[in-house]
C-alpha cells in the first residue's frame, strides 16, 4: 500500500521508497525515513497534495511522490 492510498486521519509506518537517490534524499530532508510513523492530516481535492504529519511537523507531498512511498497501516 502507498501513502497516496491512505485517507485523512490514518496513520502508517513507512516501509520504503520507490525512486532514485534524489527522491530519497528529498524525503530524508523532509524528515521521512523508513520506519517512521506518518499520519495523513488532510488530502487535497481532485488529486491534490497530501498533508502529512511526521515528527510533529506537517509536510505537503504531491500525489506522485506519495504514490512512491510504501507504508503499512497501523
Amino acid at each position: 500500500m502507498t501513502l497516496a492510498q491512505l485517507g485523512a486521519g490514518q496513520s502508517a509506518r513507512v516501509l520504503g521508497v520507490e525512486g532514485g537517490w534524489g527522491l530519497r534524499r528529498n524525503l530524508e530532508q523532509l524528515g521521512i525515513h523508513p520506519g517512521d510513523i506518518v499520519a495523513v492530516a488532510r488530502t487535497g481535492a481532485f488529486h491534490g497534495p497530501i498533508l502529512v504529519e511526521v515528527h510533529g511537523s506537517r509536510v505537503a507531498l504531491g500525489r506522485g511522490v506519495a504514490g512512491r512511498i510504501y507504508v503499512e497501516p497501523i
